[in-house]
């Protein structure tokens, strides 16, 4: 038996984040691996929200058809490469500074592909909070 009934609680974070000086992306010389990564998505027949794939079993009921996929750096955003902390990448993706910090940002192991309701959307990663994100992937329709 549940002793707390089914309710909505709405949640508003506000807080400042600390950019730290960076090119335009239209400038960044690793675009192009940017534009790869979506490239080899296609060609392998992979080109689909990875959430639905990942978490609904392929289902894209709950995606937005209506606008290209977008490419989600998982990891470590563009504009926040400048600030990162070498010792930590290295810490976890050993060889990441000596192979170039820039293509590995682009590359398939900080990239994965969203569609705009799970990337930028009311129920995506650059949205929620991390735990809501997450929980997200074991509840639906968890947010509106």
């Amino acid at each position: 038996m549940t002793d707390v009934p089914a309710h909505d609680q709405r949640v508003t974070h506000s807080y400042v984040v600390h950019y730290p000086a960076h090119e335009p992306r239209a400038e960044d010389p690793h675009r192009a691996e940017f534009e790869e990564y979506k490239r080899r998505r296609r060609e392998a027949g992979t080109y689909h929200c990875d959430f639905a794939a990942q978490f609904r079993d392929g289902d894209a009921s709950e995606c937005d058809g209506a606008h290209p996929l977008e490419a989600h750096h998982t990891h470590l955003e563009f504009a926040l490469l400048n600030g990162a902390d070498a010792a930590l990448l290295e810490e976890q993706w050993p060889g990441v500074t000596t192979a170039g910090v820039g293509a590995w940002l682009d590359g398939d192991e900080n990239l994965t592909l969203l569609c705009q309701t799970h990337h930028r959307g009311h129920g995506g990663v650059h949205v929620l909070a991390a735990a809501d994100y997450e929980a997200s992937k074991l509840v639906r329709r968890l947010t509106t």
